[in-house]
């Protein structure tokens, strides 16, 4: 916008300055030929009384001398016409004998053009009734006086008049960018999550209404935030008490693996509640990334949470398998973020097939990346793109959506993403890709197809 301004500018204030210097630089040329030949005229009219006096060669050379230089002069005397004389030239002549002769036919003066300049003939009538011309030299010097000088001062004018416009258009260009510039930056910031963002309210009539609906705008959003910490602080406060209830009925169920487990899940669940409950009370949006030494063991959440559900899946009879956890695999994820997100797409599995469907769980550990594939043998999902979307479920009861937005949610935090294809189980394969270095994750088709001839070789050994 600065720029155009400027251009715009530019353009305009040429196309003025063109406009009126041109026309004014040929008037000045002008006025100085005029001024050159009203000159020549004085001249010439200041030797016409001495003709019409006297004739005499001698007076008549004092009298062109007083009155001009005598090299720009000249007087052309006819003979008289009893023929007792001859004609008397006095000075240099420049004008042709035809020129001379035209001006003291028609008896009025004229101008012609010579070597180096012009020449005003003026005729004058003598005593003797004859017609006398006097010649005066208008050199090209003369008649350009001043001239170059003029045009000059008009370049230079022009030329103040352009950078005065060029600089006036740009510091209203600046008055005009800045605040869009900050508008820009305060929706940058906001939509990274800074949510103190505000923009000043400066500037253009435009660009003061949009900064006060922008601000407008992210009080609006503080709002919405703060009241949907709340609601989510208050909801999960309410269920405080059914798992109160959950608790003590789980006490009395005395021993027994299934007991102890769903003990342990009341207590894992009554974590979780609290942990909704400061994260949603807390004011602040958790923006800031994860330290040095942040993070944990993928391998040890992985059999963490395979031996919770290996209980369920003997249960049902399903056959499960548990693949490259037995060595420590860093990644800067939370642990309980992990955790969440395996349990939540375990809990798809067992939600979403029948009894007796396998299931298995592969961890994959590059240079850049680590992998997690959770897969089954189910009917699959017929659509991908549709499961990824927040929010629409499956439409059987019980599904809300938000566990695949849990486990995206994970992975993009690290840079990574989340994909659903097909597994070689026969049913659905969830990969999540763990960026390690925080860079967007490549697409690798060559690092998933060797994942899926390793685990097609692993294929064939026996389930836990």
């Amino acid at each position: 916008m600065r720029w155009a301004l400027v251009k715009v500018s530019l353009a305009v204030t040429a196309m003025v300055v063109v406009a009126f210097a041109v026309p004014l630089g040929l008037v000045i040329r002008e006025m100085a030929r005029d001024r050159a030949f009203s000159n020549a005229e004085r001249e010439a009219a200041a030797v016409a009384p001495a003709l019409s006096i006297t004739t005499d060669r001698e007076q008549l050379e004092r009298v062109v001398a007083s009155a001009g230089s005598d090299a720009g002069m000249a007087v052309h005397i006819p003979a008289p016409g009893d023929g007792s004389g001859d004609a008397t030239d006095i000075g240099r002549q420049r004008a042709t004998d035809e020129d001379i002769a035209a001006v003291r036919e028609m008896g009025r003066a004229s101008t012609t053009e010579v070597g180096g300049g012009s020449t005003l003939l003026q005729p004058v009538a003598l005593s003797s009734g004859e017609i006398a011309v006097v010649e005066v030299y208008v050199p090209e010097s003369a008649v350009t006086n001043g001239v170059g000088t003029a045009w000059a001062v008009l370049a230079a004018v022009g030329a103040a008049l352009i950078v005065g416009s060029v600089a006036v258009a740009d510091r209203l260009g600046v008055r005009m960018v800045q605040p869009a510039r900050r508008l820009v930056d305060g929706a940058h910031e906001l939509g990274e999550g800074r949510l103190g963002a505000r923009v000043p309210v400066e500037g253009p009539d435009e660009l003061r209404r949009a900064a006060v609906a922008f601000n407008s705008m992210a009080d609006q959003v503080v709002q919405l935030l703060a009241n949907e910490r709340e609601l989510a602080a208050d909801l999960s406060h309410r269920l405080r008490t059914p798992l109160t209830v959950l608790r003590l009925n789980a006490a009395s169920l005395g021993d027994g693996p299934a007991a102890e487990q769903t003990r342990a899940a009341v207590e894992q669940l009554e974590r979780e509640v609290d942990t909704i409950i400061r994260t949603a009370r807390d004011a602040k949006p958790q923006t800031a990334a994860a330290g040095p030494g942040a993070g944990c063991d993928a391998a040890e959440v992985v059999r963490e949470r395979m031996g919770f559900w290996s209980a369920l899946a003997e249960d049902e009879g399903r056959k499960w398998r548990v693949a490259g956890a037995d060595r420590p695999v860093r990644i800067p994820v939370a642990r309980a973020d992990l955790a969440a997100s395996l349990d939540a797409l375990l809990g798809n599995v067992f939600r979403h097939t029948a009894e007796g469907t396998a299931f298995a769980v592969d961890l994959h550990n590059g240079e850049d990346a680590v992998i997690v594939l959770v897969s089954d043998a189910g009917t699959g999902i017929s659509d991908p793109e549709a499961a990824m979307a927040r929010g629409r479920g499956s439409g059987t009861d019980g599904s809300t959506g938000l566990g695949l937005d849990i486990v995206r949610r994970m992975a993009e935090s690290t840079g990574g993403d989340v994909r659903i294809g097909s597994s070689v189980l026969g049913g659905t394969e969830v990969r999540i890709w763990i960026q390690l270095d925080g860079r967007t994750a490549p697409v690798r088709r060559g690092h998933r197809g060797a994942v899926r001839r390793r685990r097609q070789g692993r294929a064939s050994a026996p389930a836990a």
